[in-house]
């Protein structure tokens, strides 16, 4: 694959991964086969900074959660209000990376 294509990309979604993660990202797409570049660029993934803002704003009633995907968590936690708040306030510390782990899947899906 073309590797200003390949920048390209780290440069516009390197914030949706861990940081370790993107040299290895990198290498993948380097060694991608271009069938799969269309649907690689259609892919949209959710930025951690907004899962973190939507957290605060509405993490007690589990938004946070559906908003990245986690449909039983977000149940969860709409059930119980935030688990009684405590759930909500572990949420701010973790949701960022739970975010880029999700992320991280779905360009598995790609890349595999």
């Amino acid at each position: 694959m073309d590797t200003q294509k390949v920048d390209m990309f780290i440069m516009s979604n390197g914030k949706s991964f861990e940081s370790h993660q993107v040299a290895l990202i990198r290498d993948r797409l380097l060694n991608l086969d271009d069938s799969k570049w269309p649907l690689l660029q259609t892919l949209q993934f959710k930025d951690p900074t907004t899962s973190l803002i939507i957290s605060i704003l509405g993490g007690s009633l589990g938004i946070d959660r559906f908003v990245i995907g986690d449909t039983g968590l977000g149940v969860g936690k709409l059930l119980t209000c935030g688990g009684l708040g405590i759930w909500t306030i572990i949420d701010w510390f973790i949701i960022m990376g739970a975010t880029r782990e999700k992320n991280m899947a779905k360009l598995q899906q790609i890349l595999s």
